[in-house]
């Protein structure tokens, strides 16, 4: 996925890009600036991880429910557990129900394909070769990500800045997104 879109910077011949990724795409983002770091201005990981490890014994079992849909029940019913676990409050039924769509529509292909990368990624020998100004946000409640993870995400790349956004979960820009966006603005403006 990182090689996809370092060719697409070349192709549209691009700047160096200031790069946000939100969970996967927090380890694509990661896995950019560790391949063509020339093409990486900035990077900011939200609720990623360099190698996944359930945040507890209740992600463990959303992690094996979410593999036994995939085998047995149709995209929809996957969708549906993910996007509960990403938009669990009553306030955020839009968006559960935007999410249900979206990820409904993904095939069951590109989806393994997409947990197997998840399962492989271990970024964690290269984390000291991240050289580009670095923010790493964690939601403080996220139930799929644990918290001493982003903090060791964190500790591993040098000068890297951390912020922990109170009241969030996995899905951080959207649960809150003022504190979200404000500090994403103060890092990007001194970039």
């Amino acid at each position: 996925m990182a090689d996809a879109v370092a060719a697409l910077l070349v192709r549209l011949r691009e700047p160096p890009a200031h790069v946000v990724g939100l969970s996967l795409g927090g380890c694509v983002g990661l896995s950019l600036a560790l391949r063509v770091p020339e093409r990486v201005r900035s990077l900011t990981v939200v609720n990623a991880f360099a190698r996944l490890r359930p945040a507890g014994a209740a992600a463990a079992a959303r992690l094996a429910l979410r593999l036994a849909l995939l085998a047995t029940a149709p995209m929809s019913a996957t969708a549906s557990l993910v996007a509960r676990g990403l938009f669990p409050r009553p306030e955020q039924a839009a968006l559960y129900r935007a999410a249900t769509r979206s990820l409904g529509r993904t095939s069951r292909r590109v989806y393994l394909a997409a947990l197997r990368a998840v399962g492989r990624f271990d970024a964690r020998a290269a984390l000291a070769r991240v050289r580009c100004p670095t923010l790493i946000v964690a939601g403080a409640d996220d139930a799929t990500v644990a918290l001493e993870v982003k903090e060791a995400l964190a500790r591993a790349i040098a000068g890297s800045r951390w912020v922990v956004v109170p009241d969030s979960g996995h899905a951080t820009n959207a649960d809150q997104p003022h504190a979200f966006n404000t500090a994403l603005r103060e890092f990007l403006a001194t970039r």
